[in-house]
């Protein structure tokens, strides 16, 4: 169940009514007015995730650091007018309004969330300049690089309560009408490269739909159809801020998250946050299969440990890189690029059989005359026969010995000649018999045929 922020919308008037602030026993937080008017917002799921989870990622484990800049571990105060002029000199196309709502979700990164936020400054060394070439390849605003940080807090593994997964959270829907692949090996949603570029897409349409940023990101929150029914609502009003009661709770809270994110990646020095110091991985290519791989042969032969693996290439759901299907992409640190291309077929081939376990062709067992089953269906379908033994004997008495010659001589043996590259499982199909039978008729004990042969069928 979702955490709540409870709170009043209100203008903050100089001189007017002081606001009250309590906590409740879950941890909300209770803004109220002396008239006693609430009002819920729910936080959006990213400013959820507990950062124990965070710190114990492959990246934030082995790169990322806790950095000591002597700073008080203490969130300074600040007036309304000096969070109004940060939020106005921030280098953005996107309106950065200043309310009650927007210092609320400052105020959480700030105090609850400051250690998550510190693990985040560290990621987006690894995350926003992918984030800004896709945006910048469709010619979107660039603050939009911080809707992961509310979205899944920079965590390509983050799935949500509905379904929703990676660092842009993409529903499988969505996901799959912007290009990506989901399927039970694979899902792109985790990979920040093209998850990045399919969001850019998407915000793209979304703009062409509302030509307001802020409707934007509400539509990327809630669906187009959500706002359609709150702008309706509000008698046709296209503006955030005036339709704003008519959304759902947590696009109540969305907007102004995403101010607060752009705000504290900004701003976090002024509150006393240290970043986590960022040792750059090193640098990555990719490598093309035409044949499936798993990461314990890629690592069984290689060296590369299955957790960097993992990191490298987040989209492999059960570390299989299903390359049959169609030529895959693999991630690999540079240095072990070659170490790959040399050793290739070793690592088809290092431990297959206890991997690569999925059979490609199965025998059925046949019931012989010899099987109980047989016999049993035999005698059943001899009773049933006797039964009307007596009104068939007449008939089956004139059968004339000139057509049973006949019926005999229709029953030789038939043989075929085999082709390049034929099986006997094909054969054996093409000729409606089993492979198993194929095999005693033609005294064959393994699997191989050899191209030009006669092969009896009957």
């Amino acid at each position: 169940m979702k955490k709540k922020i409870i709170l009043i919308v209100t203008a903050f008037i100089l001189g007017g009514n002081c606001l009250m602030q309590a906590q409740n026993t879950t941890g909300d937080t209770i803004m109220t007015t002396n008239n006693g008017v609430e009002n819920i917002v729910d936080v959006p799921e990213g400013m959820l995730l507990e950062v124990d989870s965070l710190l114990n990622l492959y990246n934030a484990k082995t790169y990322l650091k806790e950095e000591n800049c002597n700073y008080r571990n203490v969130n300074p105060e600040f007036s309304q007018e000096i969070y109004m002029e940060r939020l106005k000199r921030i280098p953005t196309i996107m309106e950065m309004p200043y309310n009650d709502i927007v210092r609320k979700f400052i105020d959480r990164y700030a105090t609850q969330l400051r250690r998550s936020v510190s693990y985040m400054l560290g990621a987006s060394n690894f995350y926003i300049p992918i984030f800004e070439e896709a945006l910048e390849a469709y010619n979107l605003p660039l603050e939009l690089k911080y809707l992961p940080v509310i979205e899944s807090a920079l965590t390509p593994s983050a799935t949500s309560h509905a379904g929703a997964a990676g660092l842009w959270q993409f529903m499988i829907t969505t996901g799959k009408q912007y290009g990506l692949e989901i399927n039970s090996l694979i899902d792109e949603r985790r990979d920040p490269v093209k998850s990045s570029y399919a969001a850019a897409r998407y915000l793209k349409d979304l703009y062409k739909i509302y030509g307001d940023w802020n409707l934007v990101i509400a539509a990327y929150n809630c669906g187009p159809g959500a706002i359609n029914k709150a702008m309706h609502r509000a008698n046709g009003e296209k503006d955030y801020w005036a339709i704003y009661r008519y959304l759902p709770r947590e696009t109540q809270g969305y907007v102004p998250a995403f101010i607060a994110a752009n705000y504290i990646m900004t701003y976090y020095c002024d509150h006393n946050i240290c970043p986590m110091r960022t040792q750059l991985p090193e640098k990555s290519d990719t490598v093309v299969v035409n044949r499936d791989v798993h990461f314990k042969q890629i690592a069984g032969v290689t060296g590369i440990s299955v957790d960097e693996l993992r990191a490298l290439n987040p989209q492999y759901r059960q570390d299989v890189v299903n390359g049959v299907s169609k030529p895959s992409v693999i991630r690999l640190p540079q240095n072990y690029v070659n170490v790959f291309i040399d050793r290739e077929d070793s690592i088809y081939n290092y431990t297959a059989n206890d991997i690569q376990t999925k059979r490609t062709e199965v025998e059925v067992a046949d019931k012989t005359p010899g099987d109980q089953s047989y016999s049993s269906r035999r005698e059943s379908y001899s009773n049933n026969r006797n039964s009307h033994s007596r009104r068939e004997r007449g008939t089956s008495s004139r059968v004339s010995k000139k057509a049973k010659r006949g019926k005999k001589n229709r029953e030789t043996t038939k043989s075929v000649t085999i082709k390049e590259g034929q099986t006997l499982s094909e054969i054996a199909r093409k000729n409606h018999t089993t492979v198993t039978k194929l095999k005693k008729l033609n005294g064959i004990k393994g699997s191989q045929i050899r191209a030009g042969k006669k092969l009896k069928v009957k």
